[in-house]
């Protein structure tokens, strides 16, 4: 009650306040915020917003002043508001509501490149190719609407109808479809595909609340095939929930085995052991990374470094080594806030080292690898002594320090990704060259190559394919000569055929064929080999 006295004698104080200066506090007032830094939060949030001379926003005002209490913690605390928690989560969730449709945009048309397989499109006859102009009798095509505002107009919950105007090649006029909304699957795992007789491959883009599941049927469809070794790749993975990654690392591992530790101020230290349960506790296993590979992709990754259970081939791992928790705020809104640090099974913390509050030089870390050489050169690597650990079975040194250091690093090849290829790419030649190609010819191209094995060996990119490429070059201004074209052509036209390879089938078959220009992935398929 005399808080709330003091708190309420300031306030009023406040409010007359007009040519002179306010009230000075009595020293009762003052204990009030001494002993409740929150009182005074409270205090200046009112003031702010009865006296400032301007009108002001208070739901804004409010989330400014979370913003700014996590913006001086550490990089990966934050805020979320309402109306963008749900795209958030969706990835991890492992679904959304929606028609199922992968598209693009070509030349402000929403175009179909594939029907989400049993999604609630397929099941109505649209195809790959077909171009949606309407959505409940409104144009979305040629009328430079945001994409974001036609994905607002196709998602809805599931159960509702939305009518679609379709426009298909060699169909006259706009046919109606009236589809059933449900809902959606995303999937974690990019690729699956045995890679020879005995060896298998397997891409994770996150760690969400499907992803284990996904990776177990994964598994088993490779154990049909032969695999008696795998090849996990991380590359690019951001990471995702803990518990997905423990489930995954504990396949591998002996009963016991440490997977993963935390430890924070609030929560305290806790174990992660696998239970012996796993289902490929042989066989050789080599885990894909690159600097891009982070938080619940660095957990498998020591886990299974430190347990000697396998090879971790590329370069070192971002080094995100930070727990959140979600804390969901009565109005939809979300704060993340780390509570904890995780450490290897050999006790590395693999959070790289940051200053609180010091975004910049953290988000520039890569960067700075690139210019400090320990992209392209491992000599340039150097650790102190203490941040040597030696793993716990074979005894072998590995480092900390922030990331996990391959056991085999592979340098970054600077040349392969030319300047024109990157400007290609960044100004949508590329994508949109195949788009326009397969929108042309697809039934020609199933005609010709049933299936991908035959596409695989026997496809090459047209000149009239390049002749494209020249053309949205043009458009886009992309300045280059003979030889700049000359240098880039080979890796643009697998990747050319590559994405002709998703479009026709799936993702799996996109990575079947660029997998094979990667120095990680070559890298890795000789360690198995020796």
């Amino acid at each position: 009650m005399i808080l709330r006295k003091c708190i309420f004698a300031l306030l009023m104080a406040a409010l007359c306040v007009q040519t002179v200066h306010a009230q000075q506090p009595t020293e009762e007032q003052k204990k009030v915020f001494a002993e409740s830094p929150l009182h005074k939060l409270q205090f200046a949030e009112f003031a702010v917003y009865r006296l400032y001379v301007d009108s002001i926003n208070e739901g804004r005002l409010v989330e400014d002043a979370i913003n700014g209490m996590l913006k001086n913690l550490d990089p990966h605390s934050t805020y979320t508001a309402a109306k963008d928690v749900k795209k958030l989560t969706e990835s991890l969730q492992g679904s959304f509501e929606g028609i199922g449709v992968q598209y693009n945009m070509i030349e402000d048309t929403l175009t179909v490149i594939q029907p989400v397989s049993g999604g609630p499109s397929e099941k109505k006859g649209i195809i790959a190719g077909d171009r949606i102009v309407l959505v409940n009798d409104t144009a979305i095509a040629g009328v430079k609407m945001a994409q974001e505002e036609i994905m607002r107009r196709l998602r809805g919950p599931k159960g509702s109808k939305v009518k679609l105007g379709i426009v298909r090649r060699g169909v006259k006029g706009i046919q109606d479809f009236v589809i059933i909304r449900d809902k959606i699957p995303v999937f974690s795992i990019d690729a699956v595909y045995m890679v020879d007789a005995v060896t298998g491959y397997i891409r994770i883009n996150n760690f969400g609340a499907t992803t284990y599941k996904e990776f177990m049927t994964a598994m088993n469809k490779l154990h049909e095939q032969g695999m008696q070794n795998l090849v996990l790749d991380l590359q690019g993975n951001g990471g995702g929930y803990l518990q997905a990654a423990v489930d995954i690392a504990n396949e591998f591992l002996e009963a016991g085995d440490m997977i993963v530790f935390t430890d924070g101020r609030a929560t305290g230290r806790r174990e992660y052991h696998a239970d012996g349960k796993g289902h490929f506790k042989s066989g050789k296993v080599v885990v894909l990374v690159d600097g891009y590979t982070a938080s619940a992709s660095e957990i498998v990754s020591g886990a299974i470094q430190d347990n000697d259970r396998g090879t971790i081939v590329g370069r070192r791992t971002f080094g995100k080594g930070l727990v959140q928790r979600p804390i969901d705020l009565p109005d939809g809104s979300m704060i993340r806030l780390t509570v904890a640090h995780y450490y290897s099974p050999s006790g590395r913390c693999i959070q790289k080292p940051y200053k609180k509050g010091d975004r910049k030089d953290y988000d520039n870390d890569m960067l700075e690898r690139l210019n400090s050489g320990e992209l392209t050169n491992a000599d340039s690597i150097h650790f102190a002594d203490s941040l040597k650990y030696t793993t716990l079975k074979l005894h072998r040194t590995v480092y900390g320090g922030g990331g996990i250091m391959p056991d085999v690093y592979v340098p970054l090849d600077t040349t392969q990704y030319t300047k024109l290829h990157r400007e290609m790419s960044a100004k949508s030649c590329i994508i949109n060259t195949t788009l326009k190609y397969i929108d042309k010819n697809r039934k020609k191209l199933k005609k010709e190559y049933p299936d991908f094995a035959a596409f695989k060996a026997n496809f090459e990119i047209p000149e009239a394919m390049i002749d494209i490429l020249l053309d949205h070059a043009k458009k886009a201004k992309v300045e280059y000569d003979d030889t700049a074209l000359k240098e880039a052509l080979p890796l643009v036209k697998l990747q050319l055929k590559a994405l002709l390879a998703r479009d026709l089938w799936e993702i799996s078959e996109y990575y079947q064929i660029m997998n094979t220009s990667s120095d990680i992935y070559r890298k890795g398929l000789k360690v198995l080999d020796e």
